[in-house]
């Protein structure tokens, strides 16, 4: 799997692409670089796009994935975060998107404000991004 890149920044809003084959330390990695992006330009959107993603995570990644990104957005108020989580929305194919919704669930229950998609649209809406 590749690292992230992050596409492009608008004011309050980034938008990350992840590539390659699923690999869960390469996926929490490239979270950590879209998170950085998220912090250094205080955005409270974020569209991280995965449909190029290989490869087919198991239940227990999907766990951990979830859990560590939760754990991630949770980490930024000790690091100065001031305002609102931000909101983060995936678009993403099956069968790296999972039908049941693990990973969100995990990280939802973290306190995180993350939504799965599989069409672009409704993840910018979701985001109230034109």
């Amino acid at each position: 799997m590749s690292m992230a890149v992050v596409e492009y920044i608008e004011p309050g809003f980034v938008r990350g692409r992840i590539d390659g084959e699923f690999d869960i330390e390469d996926a929490k990695q490239a979270f950590v670089e879209i998170l950085e992006q998220v912090e250094q330009h205080k955005a409270s959107k974020v569209l991280v796009d995965t449909r190029t993603v290989g490869g087919e995570p198991k239940v227990i990644e999907r766990f951990f994935y979830g859990e560590f990104i939760g754990d991630a957005v949770n980490a930024l108020s000790s690091r100065g975060w001031v305002g609102e989580t931000p909101q983060f929305a995936y678009v993403m194919v099956e069968p790296v998107l999972d039908p049941m919704r693990l990973g969100e669930t995990v990280a939802v229950n973290r306190g995180m404000n993350v939504k799965a998609f599989e069409n672009e649209n409704e993840a910018l809406e979701w985001l109230g991004v034109a």
